[in-house]
C-alpha cells in the first residue's frame, strides 16, 4: 500500500488498515526508525494490578474506550486466525 507525505511531515494511515488494527484518532503511536524503515506502533496503556476483594484487577488512570460483545467476538476470531 502506498501513501505519501504531505508538506508538513504528515501520513495518512488508510481507514482499512485503521479499522484492521483499531486505531482510532487521537491513539498515541510511537515512531521509529529501523533498518532504514519507518515503524508504527500503538503506545501500550500502562496498568496496574489493585486488590479487589479476593482477586486482583488491572486498572489504569487513563479512560479506555468500552467495548461490547462484538468487540470481543472479532478480538478473538482475529486471534484464531
Amino acid at each position: 500500500m502506498r501513501v505519501t507525505i504531505d508538506g508538513t511531515g504528515r501520513v495518512v494511515v488508510p481507514k482499512g488498515l485503521r479499522d484492521e488494527l483499531n486505531l482510532e484518532a487521537g491513539t498515541a503511536l510511537e515512531i521509529r526508525a529501523r533498518e532504514g524503515r519507518l515503524e508504527l506502533e500503538p503506545v501500550a496503556t500502562a496498568m496496574r494490578l489493585v486488590r479487589r476483594g479476593e482477586g486482583l484487577v488491572a486498572t489504569t488512570d487513563e479512560p479506555l474506550p468500552a467495548i461490547d460483545a462484538e468487540d470481543v467476538r472479532r478480538v478473538i476470531e482475529s486471534q484464531r486466525r
